[in-house]
């Protein structure tokens, strides 16, 4: 369970205090990897040095609208500072306005600059149609991505089991899904691993793994639920 966890340490308001705490516990927990804010890489990958946890980042997050020159500089930037894997936001917009060769061209422009670092596209699926989310899939396979990923967290929605199961269907078994956003509990993460997903971002990675532990020793759940504070 903890290989399919990037842990994610993204809220604007966390103080250098605040993400030294994730970052340990992502450490203690010994997850795949953390997903920080871009001015936070170089200080999480020397925290992190020797832990086995991996240091992604998110680049034109989360709302997905800065230019592709400015994505590919960011991207540039981040595995300048160590980030080993990059969660891009497509742009949304352009996907809403059915602008689909704009999409795909700025996912291509961050998985050239990316060369052999895995890029993962976030679709944010609580703003499009299924049909959109077909079609950004298919667009962010054909551009190269890794990954298609439900959300940033930030957009009111996230992960569902269906948009899970749709983003399955469309890109097959090559590429990777990512359920992110709302995925606050064991129950959850298994719902959206029969769905399809591969990969999860969450905040609540310490209440799943405790959650796991539990039920490993007891054969029953425990009662502490989701973690409703976590994104």
């Amino acid at each position: 369970m903890r290989a399919l966890i990037d842990h994610a340490i993204l809220k604007p308001e966390l103080t250098r205090a605040d993400v030294d705490a994730q970052l340990d516990e992502a450490a203690a927990h010994r997850v795949f990897s953390v997903c920080v804010r871009p001015s936070d890489v170089a200080h999480a990958v020397e925290r992190l040095q020797g832990t086995g946890v991996g240091v992604g980042t998110v680049i034109g997050f989360p709302h997905g609208t800065t230019t592709t020159a400015a994505k590919v500089a960011e991207s540039l930037q981040a595995l300048a500072d160590g980030a080993f894997e990059l969660d891009m936001v497509q742009n949304i917009g352009a996907a809403r306005s059915g602008d689909w060769e704009r999409v795909e061209q700025d996912v291509r422009a961050v998985v050239d600059a990316a060369g052999d670092t895995v890029v993962k596209v976030i679709l944010e699926t609580a703003f499009l149609t299924d049909d959109e989310i077909v079609t950004a899939s298919r667009a962010a396979q054909r551009a190269g991505a890794a990954f298609v990923k439900t959300s940033t967290g930030f957009a009111g929605g996230g992960a569902t089991a269906e948009h899970i199961r749709l983003m399955r269907e469309t890109v097959g078994p090559d590429t990777g899904v990512k359920a992110s956003g709302g995925v606050r509990g064991l129950d959850t993460l298994l719902e959206m691993v029969q769905a399809g997903a591969d990969r999860f971002g969450t905040s609540a990675s310490a209440r799943i793994l405790d959650e796991v532990a539990h039920r490993a020793e007891t054969g029953s759940a425990s009662a502490l639920g989701d973690d409703s504070s976590s994104y």
